[in-house]
């Protein structure tokens, strides 16, 4: 296909780059036949209410439930693709507001469930699983619900809880409406001369501007804007965090860290293990400032000259087709069945390839139980873009895998796993192309960004980590903190991590205001765990061959049919201890030493 001089219509875009969503309904027509279906099967759920205590009646609603959500899911899968394949057709839009609506009733009709069964004695569902066959499949499902009886109120409680729920998201929608509604920032000029209002949208790409002034004037007036609305961002943080800490001693739980990883079976070692093992690395980033700093040819490296390349981006125009074949060369290592799979799922059109008008930007791997596991590109051509396709395919062979491997209530794989897969898929890519690029351009381009990739999620995301168990154990200990106290926090945290030859600018010490994450407690560590269980993946992968992959594999069929850290550690990576991060430190430290040489 030629490259693209102006935007197509969608129904310009040939056929095989667009993804075959008619498998999953062949029209509207018979989308609303299957709505109607759920409307009317939905309610039914009630009728189990307060009869679960029975092994037979739990067995037939666990059944009924599934009925209700797999249809459900394959009805909003359709009806969000169909709606981002062209964000202006108003009958798509149509048929996902009617399903977005449904889908919170759905969820009431269900929302008995877990209070009932841990309302009921010690002891009644185990008998109930031994004593019923059917429930065996159940058997990890269920006890996973009944670990956390303990931190279950009473029904009064549990719905006041819920009542509140609202109020206590209050703070993340008052940061979300200041960022995004109500601050302005100033103009200033681009790289032309031009005078552009600055925007979180384009304050990224002043950053990497080669023009020094731009992105120092971008990261000044960005940061200044930020700085004069410090105390409406410290209180919603703050409060933020004492709603957290609210629900989690609500909760009976020890610390409100314990109250996020503990859900999932998540030792609380594993986010301190994360965070020490990382500052005992520390020299590492610092020396990547340094031959940052020597490769720019600068006299002082400021935090806003943290983000331009080293290495000009190679000029590259890499058809889609070719950039099936780089990608099934970079994982050549994981076998025949996995290339097979994969590109079966290029030839059977799982993949939505080219921009057209009205189509959502980004990228994205989705699908449910009974759909292909979709993937949504705005394929430009760039090496960039390969890398792309690499990461968004991994997602889609994880799905692939869980849901061919395991039954629909076992099929979907938890957070901590979410993003192993597609970076295992990128890092064994880039390590391929590293190796046999020979034009010392690109392959220095090539190594920066796998450098800048271990930097913003591992080092980037732990800094992140640390600053939230510095703030949340502060304000269990019964400490107020204010805009300034955040703000120091901040620039220390910056300091350390960065190391003496980084000018930590004043102004960075209101980046804390900037990130969303923080209103989500105790959630960026997992982009780290997440990268280096892949890294560890991957070098095993490339080191012990079939044996590893087949591990790996396992992995990937395992789905959430256990939990992150039993299933990681079955595949060979022990994410209780501290090597899978040690193992991409010394990965950052031999892409260092190729950027040095």
């Amino acid at each position: 296909m030629a490259s693209v001089k102006k935007l197509m219509n969608r129904n310009e875009v040939e056929n095989q780059y667009k993804w075959s969503i008619e498998k999953v309904y062949e029209n509207t027509e018979s989308w609303e036949k299957d709505f109607g279906k759920l409307k009317s099967i939905a309610p039914k759920l009630l009728d189990f209410s307060g009869k679960l205590k029975d092994g037979e009646v739990l067995l037939d609603f666990l059944k009924a439930q599934e009925k209700v959500l797999r249809l459900l899911e394959k009805l909003f899968v359709y009806a969000h693709l169909k709606s981002d394949e062209d964000t202006a057709n108003n009958t798509y839009q149509a048929i996902k507001d009617k399903i977005d609506s449904y889908f919170a009733e759905v969820m009431s009709f269900k929302a008995f469930f877990e209070p009932e069964i841990l309302s009921l004695e010690d002891g009644v569902i185990e008998k109930a699983i031994e004593d019923t066959e059917g429930l065996k499949l159940y058997d990890f499902y269920l006890k996973n619900i009944l670990k956390m009886k303990p931190h279950t109120l009473n029904k009064d409680m549990e719905q006041l809880l819920a009542s509140v729920s609202d109020c206590l998201n209050a703070p993340s929608n008052i940061r979300g409406m200041l960022s995004n509604a109500d601050m302005s920032f100033p103009l200033i000029k681009d790289e032309e001369g031009n005078e552009v209002e600055l925007s979180e949208g384009n304050y990224v790409n002043f950053l990497r501007s080669k023009n020094r002034d731009v992105r120092k004037d971008a990261f000044l007036n960005l940061f200044k804007t930020y700085y004069k609305f410090r105390n409406t961002y410290a209180a919603a943080l703050t409060s933020s965090i004492k709603n957290f800490i609210f629900v989690s001693k609500t909760r009976k739980f020890n610390s409100s860290l314990e109250a996020s990883l503990k859900p999932n079976n998540i030792p609380l070692e594993v986010y301190d293990n994360a965070i020490d093992t990382i500052n005992k690395h520390l020299d590492s980033l610092h020396r990547y400032v340094r031959i940052k700093k020597k490769l720019l040819g600068l006299e002082e490296i400021h935090m806003y000259d943290l983000y331009v390349p080293v290495i000009d981006t190679p000029k590259t125009h890499i058809e889609f087709s070719e950039a099936c074949k780089i990608v099934k060369e970079g994982l050549k290592p994981l076998g025949k069945e996995y290339l097979d799979i994969f590109q079966s799922g290029i030839d059977n059109r799982w993949v939505d390839v080219y921009l057209n008008k009205g189509k959502r930007s980004g990228a994205y791997s989705w699908g449910c139980y009974d759909t292909m596991p979709y993937v949504l590109l705005n394929y430009n051509y760039e090496l960039d873009d390969v890398s792309t396709l690499a990461h968004e395919m991994g997602h889609s062979m994880h799905s692939y895998y869980s849901r061919t491997n395991q039954p629909y209530i076992y099929a979907n794989y938890e957070l901590f796993c979410a993003e192993v897969a597609s970076i295992t898929n990128e890092c064994l890519l880039i390590k391929h192309l590293i190796e046999n690029e020979k034009d010392k351009n690109k392959r220095l381009y090539l190594i920066n960004q796998q450098l800048e990739g271990i930097r913003a999620t591992v080092f980037r995301q732990i800094m992140f980590a640390e600053f939230e168990k510095i703030t949340h154990s502060s304000m269990e200990a019964g400490k107020s903190l204010t805009s300034e106290d955040l703000c120091k926090i901040w620039h220390d945290l910056n300091v350390k991590y960065f190391g003496s030859d980084m000018v930590v600018d004043s102004e960075i010490d209101m980046e804390w205001a900037r990130i969303p994450h923080f209103y989500s407690d105790f959630y960026v560590y997992q982009y780290a765990t997440g990268y280096a269980a892949a890294n560890s993946f991957s070098s095993m992968i490339l080191d012990k061959g079939e044996e590893a992959v087949e591990k790996y594999k396992g992995f990937l069929k395992s789905g959430g049919s256990d939990y992150p850290i039993n299933i990681l550690r079955k595949a060979g990576v022990d994410m209780t201890t501290s090597k899978p991060l040690e193992d991409t430190i010394k990965r950052f430290v031999e892409l260092l030493d190729m950027l040095d040489s």
